[in-house]
């Protein structure tokens, strides 16, 4: 099958949607709609998220030096869409929406989402201006997860988190679950159990 050419663009899909936290002593706390996401360096732990110095959260991260980034459900996919296209200059987005601002552990101001199925605690270590985007770099100093996706062993099941990705322009939901990291080379009796595990 051939391709056809476009222009370049960002047209990696799907990506992450996620609500990013961030506020500062003056300003309350407020929340981003964020698919410019996405993971850089594990040792420490380092997420990026991509904001336009235009865009209101982008000087509350910039000052205060931390934001939050909370993972996204079906439930939550509605706020997530409308706190994209609203600003938090004109309200309080927490309130507009029904969630609940909490204390993200290991930070000072920016919140967290109690409603998220997992929050991440970050520390900008780095800005980037690259362009029609400022690419905060953050350390990962704390991530919390909703205490009924994890079992008895400690495991995370985010397969029961009904969780949301963003593909040019639309939400999806993230459903079945096709494989697990090296499934390709497993033999038939782990991938047989492991599938089974979830």
């Amino acid at each position: 099958m051939s391709h056809t050419s476009i222009n370049p663009s960002t047209l990696l899909a799907p990506t992450p949607v996620v609500l990013v936290g961030c506020a500062t002593q003056a300003e309350k706390a407020n929340l981003i709609t964020v698919a410019w996401v996405g993971t850089v360096n594990s040792k420490p732990p380092m997420v990026s998220v991509s904001i336009q110095p235009i865009r209101h959260s982008y000087h509350l991260i910039k000052e205060s030096g931390e934001f939050t980034v909370n993972l996204v459900s079906r439930e939550l996919l509605h706020a997530t869409d409308f706190c994209g296209v609203k600003s938090g200059r004109d309200m309080d987005k927490f309130a507009e929406c029904n969630l609940t601002a909490i204390k993200a552990e290991g930070l000072t101001l920016a919140p967290a989402v109690e409603e998220s199925p997992l929050y991440l605690s970050c520390k900008v270590r780095e800005s980037l201006n690259l362009g029609s985007h400022t690419m905060f770099v953050g350390e990962i100093v704390h991530v919390g997860v909703r205490s009924d996706l994890i079992d008895e062993e400690g495991k995370i099941h985010l397969n029961k988190a009904n969780l949301v990705a963003y593909a040019h322009g639309n939400y999806y939901g993230l459903a079945e679950r096709l494989g697990f990291f090296g499934y390709s080379v497993a033999r038939p009796e782990v991938f047989k159990r492991r599938m089974e595990e979830g």
